[in-house]
């Protein structure tokens, strides 16, 4: 199957001003979701993936920048992470009628996701 990068993330301390950066420069398209303090970017091309732009609050969310790699069970790559030398961040989150994501961090100590869609 493969494991293809199917979102990525912009962590900024002001994502309005990000946000607006962002439209204005690419044309992009961006939806602020503000009871889920996010926001969903459409980058309006069929060739690349979508993404989104998060003020980070309090926690395991350090850096700037993320990207969440498909995977069809959370809980075998967190293993297969640690086993690796990874070490996980954030065990498992639910975003409702989606999927699931995890936050790990790598050797280097790169933070990325792995995301897991509902069935």
């Amino acid at each position: 199957m493969g494991n293809p990068v199917v979102h990525w993330e912009l962590w900024s301390g002001n994502p309005e001003r990000v946000s607006q950066f962002y439209a204005d420069v690419f044309g992009w398209q961006i939806q602020a979701q503000p009871q889920m303090n996010y926001r969903y970017v459409h980058t309006q091309s069929e060739r690349g993936i979508n993404g989104g732009i998060i003020k980070p609050e309090s926690g395991p969310m350090p850096g700037n920048m993320t990207f969440y790699i498909d995977v069809d069970d959370l809980a075998e790559y967190r293993l297969k992470i640690i086993e690796a030398g990874g070490r996980i961040l954030v065990e498992e989150i639910d975003v409702p009628g989606m999927g699931s994501f995890s936050l790990f961090e790598d050797p280097e100590g790169r933070v990325v996701g792995i995301w897991c869609q509902s069935e």
